[in-house]
């Protein structure tokens, strides 16, 4: 576990961009009242409490079925996998990723409940319900999947299965970001291109001006579900593209639209997702070594063999602890990413105090703490925080 952090590490410090310019240091209450800030921090922190309750729930049941695990429905499972191994290994898989899923709903829904009552989520909760049955069948589906595929090749290489699987890792990832944006993602919104118009003209100046291959730019119905505010680059290939929120496009200016845009062709043109993808297949031997290390540690020679159905609760709890330690790695790296890509909209644009203005906009439309303690945004922010994003702007326009 050690070397396989120390790996990891090492990697973000490689492929890491260098730093932009330091942020100024800025205080927050020159730019929110101190109502505002109580309010986002309230907020969070309720929220921050529920995802972590989520998260010791499921670490709990997986602990409990690895420590006593369901003897009969196991038996079943076993005699089952002699006859068909992917099939018993899929239902074990299927099952435990809907008993975890549900178990978390009470805790989803009173988040939920708290996002409603900060005027932050708008769906109703029939239509939330429909989304989160869709979102349990499209997981379940996915996990059974992968475990039957990792019976058959656990079976075939007990001791190697794990060195296999680094080495799908890459090919599975770039399936998903393939395909996700035409497949996955309308299941759960409407996608339409930016018609034709300022805001597109826009896009497709900055585009120019920056020597970005954009693909297409499309608009989300986010609105259905949040009155929050985002932007994103997905998809490979001619998937590729750059998808805005329509509450940004509603409540956002112009020139505030354009910085955003410039972010997101920041991370075209640096090739960001092939960076962190490239992070990712790197440090996938060291990583899926160490859950073959932990889940025989956790699954006990006694128990269950590798590719059994009896393995699986143990396979998912070493999943789980080593993705969450490696989630905080890379963490690092995706901050950095995101600082660069801040200095790129500043210097495509111009326009420092419109950044100022639009990350004001945002913190106060998302309900988010302008500035969280600093320890959690190391262990848990994928982007800087919302003051050091402001100081940045600060930064460049002093310079």
């Amino acid at each position: 576990m050690t070397g396989t952090a120390a790996a990891a590490q090492g990697l973000v410090w490689l492929l890491r961009p260098k730093r932009p310019r330091a942020p100024a240091r800025v205080p927050v209450s020159t730019y929110f009242t101190a109502a505002e800030v109580a309010r986002a921090r309230r907020f969070a922190r309720g929220q921050r409490l529920i995802a972590l309750g989520g998260v010791a729930l499921e670490g709990t049941l997986l602990i409990l079925l690895v420590a006593r695990p369901p003897r009969r429905g196991f038996r079943l499972a076993e005699r089952a996998a002699r006859a068909r191994p992917p099939a018993a290994n899929a239902v074990v898989a299927a099952s435990l990723t809907l008993v975890t899923g549900v178990a978390q709903l009470p805790l989803r829904a009173i988040s939920r409940k708290r996002a409603i009552d900060v005027g932050l989520a708008t769906q109703p909760w029939r239509g939330w319900a429909s989304d989160a049955a869709k979102g349990f069948v499209i997981s379940a589906s996915f996990t059974s999947a992968g475990a039957a595929l990792f019976g058959w090749v656990a079976r075939r290489f007990p001791r190697r299965w794990w060195l296999i699987a680094a080495a799908g890792m890459p090919a599975v990832e770039i399936l998903f970001l393939w395909l996700g944006p035409v497949v996955l993602a309308p299941i759960f919104n409407r996608f339409t291109e930016l018609p034709p118009g300022e805001a597109r003209d826009d896009v497709l100046t900055l585009a120019g001006r920056s020597g970005v291959e954009v693909g297409g730019v499309f608009v989300v119905d986010a609105s259905r579900r949040t009155t929050g505010t985002n932007a994103f680059v997905t998809g490979l290939g001619n998937t590729k593209r750059v998808v805005l929120y329509d509450t940004l496009m509603e409540r956002f200016t112009p020139a505030q639209v354009r910085l955003v845009v410039a972010h997101e062709l920041a991370h075209v043109k640096h090739r960001d997702l092939l960076r962190s993808m490239l992070w990712a297949a790197l440090v996938a031997p060291a990583g899926t070594y160490a859950v073959r290390d932990l889940s025989e540690l956790l699954a006990g020679p006694a128990k269950a063999t590798a590719g059994t159905p009896g393995y699986l609760p143990a396979l998912a709890l070493a999943l789980a602890i080593v993705g969450a330690g490696g989630g905080v790695i890379a963490n690092q790296l995706s901050r950095r990413v995101e600082e660069r890509a801040d200095a790129f909209a500043l210097e495509l644009t111009g326009e420092p105090l419109e950044f100022i203005a639009m990350e004001q906009q945002l913190a106060l439309t998302n309900v988010a703490d302008p500035d969280p303690p600093r320890v959690l945004s190391w262990l848990a922010a994928s982007h800087p925080s919302t003051i050091d994003r402001i100081g940045a702007a600060v930064a460049y326009s002093e310079r």
